[in-house]
């Protein structure tokens, strides 16, 4: 072995010692393992969060990772952040071990509602009812779930989550001969002297019998003395009491049967002594796993039960345990229902599977117990499950559905209507896989496209008057820019664009009582999934292009018999047109790349518009005041600089009296404070349209400019320069690298841009 072998071995010995050292002291601090006494001195520190059952545990797990106040065009919401997963490794370069596994995007509404429930289980001591997600195919119902069991994963290794059941041990008679009622003064004298078995080694141990269920340690403290012992400790911590009693499961809870038999047969035969009882104990730390089905659990809509029992002694040596046990005919339970006790169970697609076998969730969810042949297991689990919207359409159809729907709280979850939200996902769940560089808008365009095919046109007749009469012009693309950015199209009035802004949460939830609601159908992510897939493919581009991403569409739009959204037929205002959104994001995607060669181009400063019409603004409330505004070089009182004012009107071409127009401009900034109290007036936000002219009138002006440049990146690129003098390419270099920078091309797309535009906008 070299020395370079013998420094590597050390090196990773040293490693693999440090990781020991680590888990040793994990298994210390974590305290894994505890005897009965032990337990109830940790109990006694905070019976609120050791007396905690799955409801209560769940809900900790939302406040745990905290809330974020998140402001969309339709009102404020609020997030919880578990939902970002902040516990997760922070990304990797590349995927792999490091990687960050993605969040949810969106939902808000829907998050807020799951926690209404936990909160109201919490309220009600049990979680009584299965809550159940229902939405379109593809609309995050498993991604909402899943989210919360990685939470509860992570939850479960922290100290202010730590979770505890119990198991029985016996001690080998080399151990302590004569403790399992064998008799005799000797062996009482050693069987006195040890207070507990809980931690003896395994070779120590004749048998270990688990609770399956994993019932409370304090089930083994009788009903009426449990109480008593309880109230007193709470009183102890909680003076004032506790801030809401303890749940069904904990307050009322019994032992499983194996475990009351195996409690009455160690007493009868210690002969009534409760303290040699629970020296059988072993308190034993678990942790949530949704891999190794321990407190989170799925079930997918298999025909098999959730729930049976097998007996412990048929397959066991009967020598192995305690002659008092050997007598007893033990069953154990087990399926999904008993491996998710403390934590979620989740039911996949629940209407898939036929009605019988999830007929017993009637009762079983009501009173917290499933019955089995042998005995009936007490529930401790909140039951979350997922089903599309035409498997529920047809449940409520069935004759059964009026007495399971006490049972269940529904929650709708239905598409995002955010483009920007869209467009997130696929920048997080898709573009993180292609191989490719992914071009500026690609992502963009098909999240723009999936939006599209799931607005409805607003009915009037269902909103206020002033509401329903501003929005009954409104187009497709019009509504769907109003949900993501709250902007009214320019081409209405200030009066009717500020109710149509004041209204967007109405509109917003207009259909949300019909069976026919905004977001139920429409183009999945899914598939928008497998489209930018096959887009990152195309041999005619070197880029996931949105080009190709477009063609993509075009070519899924085809299949009219396969999606339910392409049957519809197109209504007024473009809506369910698939044609008409082509063309629309065919146009918007130009106009993108025009407004992005006009910035590289640096012909004109982007902040230019707002840094002018602010200073516009200043001059305009001076004018309007009568007054005299001072001057930033020299610090002396000028009058208002009306030769700028009337330039910035020009570029925004207003019309009439110059000054009836000031004054529109000083009371819209007015409506906007009283809107928005305390927020510092931006223009950008309150007057977007009209820093929109002003640009788009400055750069018309420098139109032949951008012909050019977009004619020689082409030649740059595609043709290595050719005709171009050294200052030209130099120039024109520059821009591309601005292009890079500020938008993230890379020069094969950047030429796929200037040539599109070279052949259309400039033809």
């Amino acid at each position: 072995m070299t020395n370079d072998d013998r420094g590597t071995a050390t090196s990773a010995a040293d490693e693999l010692a440090k990781v020991a050292e680590s888990v040793q002291r994990r298994y210390d601090e974590g305290r894994w393992v505890l005897s009965f006494d032990e337990y109830l001195e940790l109990f006694a520190k905070d019976p609120a969060k050791h007396g905690r059952d799955a409801s209560r545990y769940v809900r900790d797990v939302f406040d745990h990772y905290g809330t974020t106040k998140v402001r969309q065009p339709w009102g404020e919401s609020t997030r919880y952040n578990l939902f970002d997963l902040p516990f997760d490794e922070e990304p990797a370069q590349n995927p792999g071990i490091g990687a960050r596994r993605a969040g949810l995007v969106g939902q808000e509404l829907v998050q807020e509602e799951i926690y209404r429930t936990l909160s109201n289980f919490a309220r009600e001591g049990r979680p009584n009812r299965l809550v159940l997600l229902h939405g379109p195919n593809g609309s995050a119902k498993s991604t909402l779930t899943g989210c919360i069991l990685r939470a509860l994963e992570h939850y479960s290794t922290l100290p202010e989550g730590a979770l505890y059941t119990y198991s029985w041990v016996f001690p080998s008679s080399k151990t302590t001969r004569g403790s399992l009622g064998f008799g005799g003064t000797r062996e009482e004298t050693v069987r006195a002297s040890v207070k507990s078995y809980a931690h003896l080694a395994d070779d120590e141990l004749d048998a270990k019998l688990l609770v399956e269920v994993r019932d409370h340690p304090l089930f083994l403290v009788p009903m009426e003395e449990r109480r008593a012992l309880v109230d007193d400790l709470t009183k102890r911590v909680y003076p004032d009491g506790l801030a809401e009693p303890f749940a069904d499961w904990f307050a009322r809870g019994r032992p499983c049967h194996k475990s009351q038999q195996i409690f009455d047969a160690l007493l009868a035969s210690y002969k009534g002594s409760y303290r040699d009882v629970l020296k059988h104990v072993r308190v034993e730390r678990y942790f949530i796993s949704h891999r190794y089905r321990v407190g989170a659990v799925t079930i997918g809509p298999q025909m098999s039960v959730d729930a049976m029992e097998r007996q412990v002694t048929a397959d066991r040596s009967l020598s192995a345990l305690p002659p008092s046990l050997q007598a007893l005919s033990l069953y154990e339970a087990k399926g999904e229902l008993i491996e998710a006790a403390g934590g979620v169970l989740e039911f996949s697609d629940l209407l898939k599977r036929p009605l019988d076998t999830f007929k017993y969730l009637q009762l079983s969810v009501e009173t917290q117990e499933v019955a089995l042949t042998q005995q009936n297991v007490q529930l401790n689990c909140v039951m979350l499950g997922s089903a599309n919207e035409l498997h529920l359409d047809a449940f409520r159809e069935h004759p059964e559905f009026p007495s399971f729907r006490g049972r269940l709280e529904l929650i709708r979850t239905p598409y995002l209507r955010s483009h920007l939200h869209e467009q997130a996902i696929y920048d997080t769940h898709v573009a993180p896989q292609v191989r490719r560089h992914v071009a500026p808008h690609a992502t963009e365009m098909a999240a723009q496209f999936a939006v599209l095919t799931r607005m409805l046109k607003a009915d009037p007749e269902a909103l206020p008057k002033a509401l329903g009469a501003a929005a009954l012009g409104l187009s497709v693309t019009e509504k769907m820019d109003l949900y993501a950015t709250g902007k009214a199209p320019k081409r209405l009035d200030d009066d009717t664009a500020k109710v149509l802004r004041s209204g967007i949460r109405t509109l917003f939830e207009e259909s949300s009582d019909s069976a026919a609601y905004e977001g139920r159908i429409g183009a999945s992510p899914r598939e928008m999934r497998v489209v930018l897939l096959d887009a990152a493919q195309s041999a005619k581009y070197a880029c996931l292009s949105p080009l190709s991403v477009l063609s993509e569409i075009e070519e899924l739009c085809a299949r009219k018999d396969e999606f339910e959204w392409l049957g519809i037929d197109a209504k007024e205002g473009g809506y369910h047109d698939v044609k008409h959104f082509l063309t629309e994001l065919r146009e918007r995607l130009i106009s993108s790349w025009e407004h992005e060669m006009y910035v590289a181009s640096g012909v004109v400063e982007e902040g230019r518009y707002e840094e002018l019409f602010e200073r516009y603004i200043q001059h305009v409330s001076v004018w309007v005041k009568r007054e005299r505004i001072r001057n930033r070089v020299t610090g002396e009182l000028e009058e208002p600089d009306e030769g700028m004012m009337r330039e910035v009107e020009r570029l925004l071409d207003l019309k009439g009296e110059p000054a009836d127009a000031r004054r529109g401009v000083i009371s819209g900034i007015a409506a906007w404070a009283i809107d928005h109290p305390g927020d510092r007036v931006d223009p950008s936000k309150v007057f977007p349209g009209s820093i929109e002219r002003m640009r788009d009138v400055v750069f018309a002006g420098k139109r032949p400019v951008i012909v050019r440049l977009v004619r020689d990146i082409t030649v740059l690129v595609r043709d290595e320069g050719s005709g171009l003098d050294d200052a030209r390419r130099t120039e024109v270099r520059a821009v591309l690298d601005r292009l890079a920078s500020r938008f993230g091309y890379c020069d094969a797309c950047a030429t796929d841009a200037a040539a599109t535009l070279a052949v259309t906008r400039f033809a």
